[in-house]
């Protein structure tokens, strides 16, 4: 891990701070490429992942957005009520599952809220480059939309479309943006899942495909867990099998008996506790796998994810 100082924390927008990252013992930080996170180990033992928003030429610092979410299970709250300049701070070495595609001729970059994150990064590397590019950022209204200023100061503001409910005839018309797709496109998504779905289903409708479809979740929406019931885990090394209630995750109960799984997000966001299936067929709840993983069946997220077969033997 690498202990860092909070050099600055500034609001950003209604609810949304954001916290400027140096080295605690001086020198540069770990490079790293548009679209990465970090894991923050907050007061409390909670773990959380945050996106870089900084340049991603720059080593003497991370920054990160973090919005203050009424739905908050303690990270967000923490870090707005408890973490100030001055404190000192554990993070992970940047991981980054939502990487820009080097091939892409153009790419379009749809933010909505506080997922502007890890899409003005993704903007200033591709100005950069010189490639081509257009943003698209959406909020509720002005007030809740982080680092405008810096947008409309870039160098290119030109590219970028601000789409404001409070603001007459500036909403979103995806249908019209995704228009005309080309297998040379390429269209990265971050925001709330109701706006990343809709941004997504449009791009399909229009004939995207799949391959050209990027996305990062910040959070799961909320699961209907009325029907769930009980199942068993087997652990491949030592034969023990365990019984997972309905209202008890795999990792929890495995973790009741000593067996210890690494978490982060707990809601199948981060893939930090994807294990691997030997036997049985997953049910997944994960917004990490894609599609095409999930229906392989061979991994899950014990986190969040149960099991449509009786049995799941896991290779633990």
């Amino acid at each position: 891990m690498i202990e860092v100082v909070v050099t600055s924390r500034n609001n950003e927008a209604l609810d949304i701070c954001s916290y400027e990252l140096t080295c605690a013992h001086g020198g540069e930080l770990p490079g790293f490429s548009a679209g990465a996170h970090i894991d923050v180990h907050l007061p409390g033992g909670l773990i959380r992942q945050y996106s870089l928003c900084n340049h991603p030429q720059e080593r003497h610092r991370y920054q990160i957005g973090v919005l203050k979410d009424a739905a908050s299970r303690g990270g967000s709250q923490c870090m707005h009520e408890q973490v100030n300049s001055g404190d000192r701070l554990y993070i992970s070495e940047p991981r980054n599952l939502f990487p820009l595609v080097g091939e892409a001729r153009r790419s379009l970059l749809f933010a909505g809220g506080i997922g502007i994150t890890p899409i003005l990064c993704m903007a200033e590397q591709l100005a950069d480059s010189g490639a081509d590019f257009e943003l698209h950022y959406c909020a509720r209204a002005s007030d809740r939309a982080a680092f405008v200023e810096r947008l409309k100061g870039a160098l290119f503001a030109d590219r970028v479309h601000l789409h404001f409910d409070e603001v007459a005839d500036s909403r979103l018309d995806a249908a019209k943006v995704l228009a005309g797709p080309a297998p040379d496109l390429h269209l990265y998504v971050c925001g709330p899942s109701g706006f990343m779905q809709h941004v997504l289903d449009s791009a399909r409708i229009q004939g995207w495909s799949e391959a050209q479809l990027h996305r990062e979740y910040f959070a799961a929406a909320p699961v209907d867990t009325s029907t769930d019931g009980v199942f068993q885990v087997k652990l491949g090394s030592s034969g023990q099998v365990f019984d997972i209630p309905a209202d008890k995750t795999v990792v929890q109960v495995l973790e009741s008996h000593g067996v210890e799984i690494a978490i982060s997000c707990e809601q199948g966001v981060c893939g930090t506790c994807l294990t691997r299936v030997l036997e049985g067929v997953p049910d997944h709840r994960d917004l990490f796998l894609t599609e095409e993983e999930q229906a392989v069946n061979d991994q899950f997220t014990p986190c969040c994810s149960r099991s449509k077969s009786a049995l799941l033997v896991l290779d633990l």
